[in-house]
C-alpha cells in the first residue's frame, strides 16, 4: 500500500470518527429538547395527537405511560428535523397564563452570616492573585506555550499501570491522594475508610465509624503537610447519613456531624479548611463548620437526589450536581445561584472546577463530559467520553511546592531561567484532567482542546473514582471489583 492510500485511509477514519461524534451529540441534543416538550397527560388526547402525526394510536402491549413517551419521541424528532425549539402540544393546562416568578428566601443564622463574611475575606485575595497569574500567563510567548504543552502531554501519554491492590471487601467508591502525595485514602461500600502508603500500597490504618457504604472522602487542604495529625485531616460521608471528621493518628472519628435525612454521597473540604460541604439523597447539600461541627447551611434547589459537590479554588463558589441532570453553581458569599448547568440528559455524578477558576467539568450518566464557562454562562464543549456512566472527573492541580525551586547562592545569574521554570510549573496546573467510567477505563484529556491524550485499562468493569497526585507523578483509580490501581509515567 502506497503512502497516498495510507493518508486517504487516515482521513477517512478521521471523518468517520467526526460523523460518529456528530450522531452522538445530535441524539443528546434531541433528548435534551424532549425533556422540555409538553404533551397531554390524558390518554385519549395522547392517542388523538398520535393519529394527527400519522402514527399508530397504540402498539401491541403498550401502556398509557409508554404511549405518552412515544408521543414525546415523535414530537422531538419533528422539532429536530425542523431545527425548532421544544414544542408545546399540551392544551390541558391553562392557556398562556404564567405564574409570576418570585425570589424565595429562607432565614439564616448569625453563624451563617459570619461564615459568609469569612468566606468573602478569604476568597477575594485568592481571586486577585489568580487573575494576576493569568495575566502573566497570557503574555507568555506562544512558542513557549506550545513547547510546554508538548512536554506535559508527552509525559501524560507515558502513564502505565504500576499495579493493583485489593482495597476492601466491597467496591471502592472513592480514592483521593493526600496533599503530600504519600497517602491514598479509599472509601468503600463496606463503610470503611482506609489509608494506604503510596506507591508501596501498604495499609496504614482503617478508619471505622460509618454504619453504611462510604460515598465520599476528602482531605483537609493542609493535611499531611503543616497540619497536626491529631487534628481534623479527613472527612467522609456515608449511607448512614453521617459526615465524619477524622484525625490521622486514630481509627475513631473526631466528630460525627448529623443532619442529613438520607444517604450522603460526595463530600468536599473548602480551600480554607474551615468548612465542609456534603451532598445527599435527601435532595440537599449542606455546609458545615469544621471547628464547631455545626450545620451552617441547608441548601435546597434540586428536584432529585444531590450526588456531587465541589468547591472552586478561590473558595467563593461551590457546585452541586444531582440525579435530576442539573448542576448548580452557588455563590457562598451571598447564597445566590451563580449559574445553572442544564444540558445533560442523565444524572450528574461528577464535578470538577478547573484551576483557572472559571471552567467546570461535569460527568454524567449520559456518558459525556460537558465543559462549562462561568464567564459566558454556557456549555463550551461536550465530550463523548465513555461508553457508560462517567463516574468521576479530576483536573490536575499542581501543589504550591511544585512552584518552588531551590536557588543556589552561586547560581544567582540564572535567575531568569529559574523564573521561566517556575512560570512553566504554574502553567502546568489545569492543563489536563482525568475521567473514570463504567466502561472500565480511565482517560486523560487535554484541557484546552478537550482531546483524548491517553486511555488506561483497569481490571474492572466499572471504575468508580479517579484522582491525580498534585506532583503529576501518580494516578489512582478505585473500582467496583474492590481493587484500586496506581498508574505512573513509565520513566518515573
Amino acid at each position: 500500500m502506497d503512502f497516498d492510500s495510507l493518508v486517504d485511509d487516515g482521513s477517512y477514519i478521521s471523518e468517520r470518527a467526526k460523523l460518529e461524534n456528530k450522531v452522538i451529540l445530535d441524539e443528546l441534543e434531541r433528548k435534551k429538547k424532549a425533556r422540555n416538550i409538553a404533551v397531554p397527560t390524558d390518554d385519549t388526547r395522547v392517542k388523538a395527537k398520535l393519529r394527527e402525526y400519522g402514527e399508530p394510536i397504540t402498539l401491541f402491549g403498550e401502556r398509557a405511560a409508554e404511549r405518552r413517551e412515544r408521543l414525546i419521541y415523535v414530537v422531538s424528532q419533528i422539532t429536530t428535523a425542523r431545527g425548532e425549539d421544544a414544542m408545546a402540544v399540551d392544551s390541558d393546562s391553562s392557556d398562556n397564563s404564567e405564574e409570576e416568578e418570585e425570589e424565595f428566601y429562607s432565614p439564616g443564622t448569625m453563624e451563617l452570616l459570619e461564615a459568609r463574611r469569612r468566606l468573602a475575606e478569604y476568597s477575594l485575595p485568592r481571586a486577585q492573585k489568580r487573575i494576576i497569574q493569568q495575566r502573566l500567563d497570557s503574555k507568555m510567548d506562544l512558542g513557549r506555550v506550545v513547547e510546554i504543552r508538548k512536554k506535559v502531554f508527552a509525559e501524560v501519554q507515558k502513564f502505565t499501570n504500576l499495579g493493583s491492590q485489593i482495597g476492601d471487601e466491597r467496591p471502592i467508591s472513592q480514592v483521593r491522594f493526600s496533599p503530600n502525595n504519600e497517602i491514598l485514602a479509599t472509601g468503600s461500600w463496606s463503610g470503611t475508610v482506609k489509608l494506604w502508603n503510596v506507591p508501596a500500597c501498604t495499609l496504614i490504618r482503617p478508619l471505622r465509624g460509618h454504619g453504611d457504604r462510604v460515598g465520599g472522602v476528602a482531605w483537609h487542604p493542609k493535611a499531611t503537610k503543616t497540619h497536626n495529625p491529631s487534628m481534623v485531616n479527613l472527612v467522609s460521608g456515608a449511607g448512614d447519613g453521617c459526615v465524619n471528621l477524622w484525625a490521622l493518628d486514630s481509627d475513631a472519628p473526631l466528630a460525627v456531624m448529623k443532619g442529613h435525612q438520607d444517604r450522603v454521597c460526595r463530600v468536599a473540604f473548602h480551600p480554607s479548611g474551615e468548612f465542609v460541604a456534603s451532598a445527599s439523597f435527601d435532595t440537599t447539600w449542606r455546609l458545615w463548620d469544621v471547628n464547631t461541627t455545626k450545620e451552617l447551611l441547608l441548601q435546597e434547589g434540586h428536584s432529585k437526589e444531590v450526588y456531587s459537590v465541589e468547591f472552586q479554588n478561590d473558595g467563593s463558589l461551590v457546585a452541586s450536581g444531582g440525579l435530576d441532570a442539573i448542576g448548580r453553581v452557588w455563590d457562598l458569599r451571598t447564597g445566590r445561584t451563580a449559574m445553572v448547568l442544564d444540558g445533560h440528559v442523565q444524572a450528574i455524578y461528577a464535578l470538577a472546577f478547573s484551576p483557572n477558576g472559571y471552567q467546570i467539568a461535569t460527568g454524567s450518566g449520559d456518558d459525556t463530559i460537558r465543559i462549562w464557562d462561568l464567564r459566558s454562562l454556557k456549555s463550551l464543549y461536550t465530550i463523548p467520553a465513555h461508553l457508560s456512566n462517567v463516574s468521576d472527573v479530576r483536573f490536575f492541580q499542581a501543589s504550591e511546592e511544585a512552584f518552588k525551586l531551590v536557588v543556589k547562592p552561586d547560581a544567582m545569574d540564572e535567575d531568569k531561567s529559574h523564573d521561566a521554570e517556575i512560570q512553566e510549573r504554574k502553567y502546568r496546573s489545569g492543563l489536563y484532567f482525568a475521567s473514570a467510567g463504567y466502561d472500565g477505563l480511565v482517560k486523560l484529556w487535554s484541557a484546552d482542546d478537550w482531546q483524548l491524550l491517553k486511555s488506561l485499562s483497569t481490571d474492572a468493569g466499572k471504575v468508580m473514582s479517579v484522582d491525580l497526585s498534585s506532583n503529576g507523578k501518580m494516578l489512582a483509580s478505585g473500582t467496583y471489583n474492590r481493587n484500586f490501581q496506581l498508574f505512573s509515567p513509565d520513566d518515573v
